[in-house]
């Protein structure tokens, strides 16, 4: 009873800004302090007016949910979830917080053994199922990971790693890494970290025990294929850049091409310097890749994107019922290549900041959009720590395109899981999607570009000419390759045999490795029988691909309609163990990715748009699908 005392004093303290002394037992006082953080933050900064009684409702039934004790009587008590008490309306965040405190200090004496502290973020993030699935409370270690990637760097010893049945795999020692320079290959499998072993690591407990401050040391064990003893590296930490830009390169004589990841604090510095890079190789016009690129900071989309305008040019504009959050972006200077013919690549995986620049580039007819219907995201969110180090996500503002359009697709009454598959609901057949889209779409979210061409709002970025994925058997036997990780199996198989010989003769003949290196056909019946060995079935009854359980059941021919894109995958593969991620992705794009090779035949279409923006003629077709 004397903690209900003191807690009961705390809050008063906390109302009164007055920071106490005593700190009482189970984090009590950090708990409550966190809980009315977040309702101030929320009822402070949210996107639209907030409804404090539905805020407790929830945090009551988020507080009770994942209870221990499933015996514990909630009727008639302060965490009663049933509210029969209709005429309840919370009028302040006093009142909320202190009905709060009431039902977190009943559990406090009722349930002893409970974990306060779980509960409570049980509570927090109930409180986010009535906000949009943009706003999100984000845990402590989640919290620091994002913020390493969003900053561009960590401490660690620079790998990239997968889990291949349970044990830490090197893909490859990042370029100029701690691990790189002592010696560290593609291959090695990481058996023990310090002296424990590393058998059965989840990726979560690999980066938090690998990752650490720069200048920090940690001991690994490591069995290399072909070698019999297992070999022992100390390995001191470092800074470990995190970029962007996973790759840029002349496609031909006159195209440069960039693909960026996500928009982190260094994405516009790197872009800018690929783009100097691809100048010098006389760039004349540039695809930039943002497919599956989910966003980032709203400062790096609008910088980039101002490198393809004219001073004065309207980037985007945010809206909030908080007038601090409203803004209008404009380009603040002439644009270093505003006269670059543009393409941007862009899916269903573009999203928030992706759209932010592909929705500029497309309402001023800068440029051809050119894929498949984008994500729809046009919420703007802040982030805001906590006292444990946690934070929340808060959604402060939508963001609007030139035009005026909102592109964020409906949210309203579905549950975050069913918002996140909306993705796996549209037509598999993109311009049908796209179709079906615009069929429905009401005549207050139809805009003009700025030479009249009619665009859409509602549902994200309709792409001036769509082009079709791939869904055919082909596609479904190179997933169950990459599902499976047989690809990289056979690959590192591969190198275990063949890799001097390989590294004599490709290692400094990249450009002749992507345009003559093949798979040879003992290679790839080899390969076959992998997949057979693990599950792929070949049935004359079996017209289309389908999966039963953990099984591919094929036609008998599919293979030889399909191998070139599981070989084209590995060959992609073995370039990232030899040359690095940046190499892995200008092979992959070479062999697999149809929907490159096909823009590549839409400059004609690029060269259109530019005319007709010059004449301002609105007589052009709008969206084309590309078969």
């Amino acid at each position: 009873m004397p903690n209900l005392v003191v807690l009961f004093l705390l809050s008063t303290f906390w109302f009164a800004g007055i920071d106490p002394v005593v700190e009482p037992e189970d984090n009590h006082r950090k708990n409550l302090k966190k809980y009315l953080q977040v309702q101030r933050k929320i009822v402070d900064n949210y996107v639209k007016p907030v409804n404090l009684t539905d805020i407790y409702k929830s945090s009551i039934k988020g507080l009770v949910k994942n209870l221990s004790d499933t015996t514990m009587q909630l009727k008639g008590t302060p965490l009663d979830t049933t509210f029969q008490d209709t005429s309840l309306k919370i009028a302040d965040i006093r009142e909320a917080y202190t009905k709060f405190e009431d039902a977190y200090l009943y559990l406090a004496n009722k349930g002893p053994k409970e974990n306060l502290t779980k509960r409570t973020e049980d509570a927090i993030q109930n409180i986010f199922t009535d906000l949009d699935p943009h706003s999100v409370y984000i845990e402590p270690k989640e919290g620091e990971r994002i913020e390493a990637e969003f900053e561009g760097k960590f401490s660690g010893i620079g790998i990239q790693f997968d889990i291949i049945k349970d044990t830490i795999t090197v893909v490859t020692p990042i370029a100029g890494g701690p691990s790189e320079k002592l010696g560290i290959q593609s291959g090695d499998k990481i058996v023990k970290i310090d002296d424990s072993t590393a058998v059965g690591y989840s990726q979560d407990k690999v980066i938090s025990t690998l990752r650490g401050p720069k200048g920090s040391e940690v001991d690994v064990t490591v069995k290399r294929p072909k070698t019999k003893e297992l070999l022992s590296f100390t390995i001191t930490r470092d800074e470990i850049p995190l970029h962007t830009v996973d790759t840029s390169y002349m496609i031909d004589d006159s195209t440069g091409y960039i693909k960026i990841n996500r928009f982190a604090g260094t994405t516009h510095d790197e872009f800018m310097k690929a783009m100097e890079e691809l100048k010098n190789k006389n760039m004349d016009q540039l695809i930039l890749d943002l497919r599956h690129n989910p966003g980032g900071y709203l400062s790096q989309a609008i910088a980039i994107a101002e490198e393809f305008f004219e001073k004065g040019t309207k980037i985007v504009s945010t809206k909030s019922r908080h007038p601090r959050f409203n803004s209008v972006y404009y380009s603040r200077r002439d644009g270093a290549y505003i006269d670059h013919p543009l393409m941007v690549l862009v899916n269903e995986g573009s999203a928030s900041a992706s759209e932010i620049v592909s929705g500029a580039v497309q309402d001023h007819d800068r440029g051809l959009i050119v894929g498949q219907r984008t994500f729809g995201k046009g919420l703007v969110q802040q982030q805001y720590p906590l006292v444990d180090s946690s934070k929340i996500r808060v959604t402060i503002s939508r963001y609007y395109t030139p035009a005026g359009r909102l592109i964020q697709k409906p949210y309203q009454n579905k549950d975050r899981k069913e918002y996140a598959y909306e993705l796996y609901k549209r037509e598999d057949n993109a311009a049908v999607d796209v179709r079906e889209f615009i069929d429905q779409v009401p005549d207050s979210l139809k805009y003009k570009t700025d030479a009249g061409r009619t665009v859409y709002g509602g549902g994200g970025i309709i792409p001036d000419h769509v082009i079709q994925r791939d869904t055919t058997q082909s596609a479904a036997i190179y997933n169950f390759m990459r599902r499976k990780r047989l690809g990289f199996d056979f690959v590192q198989d591969f190198l275990n045999e063949n890799g001097d010989q390989f590294k004599e003769k490709w290692k400094g003949e990249f450009d002749k490795f992507v345009n003559e290196f093949a798979w040879e056909d003992e290679q790839a019946a080899d390969f076959r029988q992998l997949l057979l060995k693990n599950g792929m079935v070949e049935a004359d009854t079996v017209d289309t691909a389908r999966y039963k359980s953990d099984t591919l059941y094929v036609a008998p021919d599919a293979w030889e309609k399909s191998r070139w894109m599981s070989l084209g995958y590995m060959k992609a593969d073995l370039a990232r163990q030899i040359w690095g991620l940046e190499k892995y992705y200008q092979v992959y794009n070479h062999e697999l990715d149809r929907t490159l090779d096909k823009a590549m035949r839409l400059w004609d279409e690029v060269e259109k748009l530019h005319k007709l923006a010059l004449n301002q003629d609105s007589t052009q077709p709008e969206s084309k699908a590309y078969n």
